[in-house]
């Protein structure tokens, strides 16, 4: 599947956002397989198991920019980015909490990490704050930073719009931001 898209993005895309988007996809499939490795002792490589970073190389190609690295290094570009991702992984994290907890197979949420690691609550696991707006450097950073939040919205869509997390109920998990806890499997 990699083979085939990556094929398809080499024919438009930037050598910047190619490096970017190559580099990303290495530092997933590395997370996976640690992730994997270490699912026994309970660690957690979120931020690199969530394939938002190799998306973000895609918002470049998507647009048919190619930022310099000297942005993409920036420390308010890198922040944003860690933001994003952060939102987007808590927010999945939330979600597929309920399903993951009746099943045991929480290892890897955040949140379960948090309650273990922080002796916190379900709700206070729950607050969500972090992305900051930054003014655009440039043009193409706007539109960077645009596909950033728009990467951080989609997601939510996504979440409620699928049925896999919240059933058929995603709507109205949507509407009311309530989701109703499914009982714990016995092991």
């Amino acid at each position: 599947m990699c083979k085939s898209y990556f094929s398809r993005f080499r024919e438009t895309g930037g050598p910047g956002c190619t490096k970017r988007f190559i580099h990303t996809m290495d530092m997933f499939f590395i997370a996976v397989a640690k992730q994997v490795d270490d699912h026994a002792n309970e660690c957690s490589t979120r931020r690199d198991t969530s394939t938002c970073k190799p998306c973000f190389a895609l918002i470049e190609y998507a647009l048919q920019i190619d930022l310099p690295d000297e942005v993409t290094s920036h420390s308010v570009i890198v922040a944003m980015e860690e933001a994003a991702n952060d939102y987007i992984c808590f927010t999945n994290d939330i979600v597929s909490y309920n399903k993951e907890q009746s099943t045991g197979h929480d290892t890897h949420n955040v949140i379960t990490v948090l309650m273990h690691a922080r002796g916190l609550d379900l709700p206070k696991c729950c607050a969500i704050q972090r992305f900051d707006d930054h003014q655009d450097l440039d043009r193409q950073v706007a539109m960077y930073i645009e596909g950033l939040q728009n990467c951080m919205v989609g997601a939510l869509h996504w979440h409620f719009g699928s049925s896999r997390y919240s059933g058929q109920d995603g709507h109205a998990v949507k509407r009311d931001q309530i989701i109703k806890l499914l009982p714990k499997c016995p092991l």
